[in-house]
């Protein structure tokens, strides 16, 4: 198979109109390289170019995390290539479904780009080396035992002849790929576990990729979008006769779910839709509000015919018998993932009835899906171009309502591109939502101080009812909602969790580090108790840890970084957390202090990692920056409250995200123990809360036990 000629011109040109950007579009099969000469594919992976040019095909989406270099080095790296002359594009979805998905999986999140595709990704470069050290073999008619590949060339020793892989691509594609291949020890690694430069920077530098919203192409038009303003509401009425008359319209669009406004240019499509009046059936949800929501949650906590997601030993009766009960309730909010990038769609119904999708999606597959079934379209009639994401965190990846949104816009318009894109408070109060959630935990401790018992009740919406129904226990139990708890790794003796499934009209959503609220609840909680029996914090951790256990690893490389019980400075003071997710152990350790008037600042943030193997250790520091900037927010200020079955908040003047100035330095500990894959786009996000709130407490007395702090005041007792 190949791409046409004139689809590439076509791209090219769009490229052009887009202000000399590239397109960050899916691969041609095969392509020709300058002066003619085509490149081989030599595996789904590999493509080589006879100037000896590598392009990796990348099946992930690329949001900023470095997926798209790291799984470029763990090709590279079997390859044995030259890096400097690598390149990688994305995979093509819909030539993924025509292969009989030879990619693996094109979804991003969960911290899984790497961890999850590691293994095969680095068998195709290992497959694609003996293939090329095999046609070298075969055109110098030697043993292929003989030949050695490196840097890019195959070398037969005993004759001194050396070809190049540009030389031999054309040859090796022509082979069997070898049944069973050895993959190289990360001991022995020479790309892959080094800070290589990620492929994306140079041109993001230069401006030079196209992200969702920045797609041109040929007589665009585009679509502002107006949904209802109470979650599950639906259209009733619509008058559009002001809104048609403004220049540029060309089209009003009414669905039962949302009302657009097509326009020659998207801010005369968004002042339109400001003159469209929409009657709304609210469906019954007007009425809910931050108190109803509460409500349902507490009732939760108070039921007494749970499901039970954990238990070990007889908690209750271990309670019972407890020297001392240690009992506590701690909550958190809705919160909005709040991309920089808000949601977009561009798609173009051909008249041959094929229908091309440019998005910014976490997972190119489901996109495709999606297209198809808006469109009513076989998957083999549709192609879905992803686009570099400005932000996804969790929300570009399963509900892909923004690409249902704009196919259906795009049917309107037959023959003609339509950009769809959701104005800023659209996407604010459109989202699918990280769960609110409170958490009663109730401790019983032994004579000696020690914890033998703990039960825990969580109430909370469930993500995978939502999204992914037919993952749920078969008792409804949600594991994103019971993690950190049902998986606690203290060894406690007794254990119960228990959880209540209370999902209101409140959409929502996979958030960085889905659950990640209970390692907040969790490690907050455990602080309490060491300080209730008068104990180090660390001390009291490392107690409950077997030997061995990986989050031992991680406190005592944090303690040691972070000089944990050395003296400070006056006014500052530290608290400690560790958790592990998502394939990874991470602990934290945050300096913090409190200014006179109660504001707080973290000034240092000193995080160690364990994820088994590193690929680029840059990218998984700078993912560790990552996560306290994004998590930073959500501490100090970020929440989304409702109101008449709205959510109030509508920018970021009300959701507001940390400033520079509030960023602290952030020391990384890498201490990868091997013999696992873990990710790191989303642990270190586990331990922020409640090291932050541990330090605080540290400073104040006060016990955190809500989020944000900006409701908190936090000024020291006279």
């Amino acid at each position: 198979m190949s791409v046409l000629v004139s689809r590439r011109d076509f791209l090219k040109a769009s490229a052009m109109l887009g202000g000399g950007m590239v397109l960050e579009f899916c691969l041609p099969v095969t392509s020709t390289a300058a002066g003619g000469a085509a490149a081989s594919e030599v595996n789904a992976w590999i493509v080589i170019h006879p100037d000896d040019r590598v392009v990796i095909r990348i099946a992930r989406s690329e949001m900023g995390q470095g997926t798209f270099t790291a799984l470029a080095q763990l090709v590279a790296e079997e390859l044995d290539c030259d890096w400097a002359r690598v390149s990688a594009e994305f995979a093509s979805p819909n030539e993924h479904i025509r292969r009989d998905r030879v990619w693996g999986s094109m979804s991003t999140g969960g911290s899984m780009g790497v961890r999850s595709s590691q293994d095969y990704v680095r068998r195709a470069g290992a497959s694609a080396r003996e293939m090329l050290v095999a046609a070298a073999a075969a055109r110098w008619q030697v043993p292929v035992a003989e030949c050695t590949a490196a840097d890019g060339v195959v070398a037969h020793a005993p004759s001194g002849r050396k070809l190049r892989y540009g030389q031999l691509a054309a040859d090796a594609a022509r082979l069997t790929p070898p049944k069973e291949v050895t993959l190289r020890d990360p001991a022995a690694w020479k790309i892959a576990g080094k800070s290589v430069q990620r492929l994306d920077i140079p041109d993001k530098v230069l401006g030079k990729p196209v992200f969702g919203v920045d797609v041109m192409l040929p007589g665009m038009l585009h679509a502002s979008i107006a949904q209802c303003p109470v979650f599950g509401g639906k259209v009733l009425s619509v008058d559009a006769g002001a809104a048609a008359k403004m220049r540029g319209v060309r089209k009003i669009v009414r669905e039962e779910s949302f009302v657009a406004v097509v326009a020659d240019s998207w801010w005369r499509a968004d002042e339109a839709l400001r003159r469209v009046a929409v009657e709304w059936d609210l469906g019954g949800n007007g009425h809910a509000s931050n108190e109803t929501i509460a409500a349902m949650l507490r009732e939760g906590l108070a039921d007494r015919q749970l499901p039970q997601a954990r238990k070990l030993g007889d908690a209750p009766a271990a309670m019972a018998t407890a020297a001392k009960v240690v009992e506590a309730e701690y909550r958190s909010p809705y919160l909005n993932h709040a991309t920089l990038e808000p949601q977009t769609c561009t798609a173009w119904l051909k008249p041959e009835g094929f229908l091309e999708v440019w998005t910014s999606t976490q997972n190119g597959e489901a996109s495709m899906a999606a297209a198809a079934e808006a469109a009513g379209l076989p998957l083999e009639k549709v192609e879905v171009h992803k686009m570099m994401l400005g932000g996804g965190f969790g929300r570009r990846g399963g509900p892909q309502d923004f690409v249902r949104q704009g196919v259906a816009i795009a049917r309107a318009m037959p023959g003609i591109p339509v950009k769809m894109m959701w104005s800023r408070a659209e996407d604010m109060q459109h989202g699918f939502y990280r769960p609110a959630s409170m958490v009663r935990m109730r401790a019983g401790l032994d004579a000696q101080g020690n914890l033998v018992a703990m039960h825990t009740t969580i109430a909370c919406p469930s993500i995978l009812k939502v999204l992914m129904p037919g993952v749920l226990s078969k008792d409804g139990i949600d594991f994103t909602a019971v993690r950190s708890f049902t998986d606690m790794p203290y060894a406690v003796p007794n254990q119960q969790v228990d959880y209540a499934m209370r999902n209101g009209h409140v959409p929502v959503g996979f958030w960085r580090a889905p659950g990640q609220q209970n390692a907040f609840y969790r490690e907050s909680f455990i602080d309490e108790l060491a300080t209730a029996v008068g104990r180090d914090a660390l001390e009291y951790r490392l107690a409950m840890l077997k030997p061995g256990d990986k989050n031992r690893l991680v406190l005592d490389a944090v303690a040691t970084a972070a000089a944990w019980g050395s003296p400070l400075p006056a006014g500052v003071h530290r608290g400690l957390a560790v958790a592990d997710g998502f394939g990874s152990f991470t602990a934290m350790v945050a300096e913090v202090s409190v200014g006179p008037g109660g504001q707080p600042r973290v000034l240092r943030i000193v995080v160690a990692i364990d994820s088994g193997h590193v690929v680029n250790p840059d990218t998984c520091r700078a993912q560790a920056e990552s996560n306290v900037v994004f998590g930073l927010g959500s501490i100090l200020y970020q929440e989304n409250n409702v109101k008449a079955g709205r959510i109030v908040e509508s920018n970021f003047h009300d959701f507001r995200l940390p400033r520079l100035s509030e960023m602290p330095r952030v020391e990384t500990v890498l201490v990868p123990s091997g013999g696992f894959w873990g990710g790191h786009g989303e642990p270190a996000i586990l331990p922020l809360a409640p090291a932050m709130c541990n330090a605080l407490f540290a400073a104040t007395g006060q016990r955190i036990r809500s989020l944000p702090l900006k409701h908190h005041d936090l000024r020291a007792p006279v």
